[in-house]
């Protein structure tokens, strides 16, 4: 019996029209190697995208949660270590919120490292020759709150929950601003969740 695994990107956010990593989570496979995928596209709102990702993972109870969003500036693939208990918006999200100083969790610990196994991940990674590094820093803004509801969620459970950081697509980037092909992004993820 396969394991269920959900599996978040991003709708475009800013200046952008498309976002890589729902570009790249919408072309992956149904099932990957011990997973059966359940795809979800999110809001970059703050609070709303976790509450959407909580209701579908609560319908699927999956085995296992990984989100995908894109890191401009980046050049590799970036399985992150850990989230952090803070909102601090360096630009409005997609319904006008800009938190500053702001905890994800009133009252949650100051942060989570992933339960997912993020070094393995960025191992298999290189290891087919794609570019791929572990970052420390999900950032403050809708990734990380993301990935620190969901942690702090499931904190204590059999659910293991991580989140991955993709560079733009070469559309996207502009004066040779780090990128990486749509394929090879798809290519990455797919490594990434049989690595788990």
């Amino acid at each position: 019996m396969k394991k269920k695994l959900l599996i978040t990107g991003f709708e475009p956010f800013g200046r952008d029209t498309i976002n890589p990593s729902w570009e790249a989570v919408s072309r992956l496979e149904d099932t990957i190697g011990d997973y059966e995928l359940t795809k979800l596209r999110l809001p970059v709102v703050f609070g709303a995208a976790a509450e959407r990702a909580l209701d579908t993972a609560r319908e699927l109870g999956p085995d296992a949660i990984l989100c995908v969003g894109q890191a401009g500036g980046r050049s590799a693939v970036t399985p992150e270590v850990v989230a952090i208990n803070l909102r601090d918006a360096s630009m409005e999200d997609n319904a006008g919120n800009r938190p500053m100083d702001e905890p994800v969790v009133p009252e949650g610990p100051a942060a989570y490292f992933a339960s997912v196994p993020v070094r393995k991940i960025a191992d298999a990674v290189r290891g087919k020759g794609i570019s791929c590094a572990l970052s420390y820093s999900a950032g403050a803004y809708v990734c990380n709150d993301l990935f620190y509801t969901l942690r702090h969620h499931y904190e204590g459970t059999k659910t293991r929950t991580g989140f991955i950081h993709v560079p733009c697509l070469p559309e996207q980037a502009k004066d040779q601003a780090p990128c990486m092909p749509l394929d090879t992004i798809v290519q990455a993820l797919g490594i990434a969740i049989t690595a788990l």
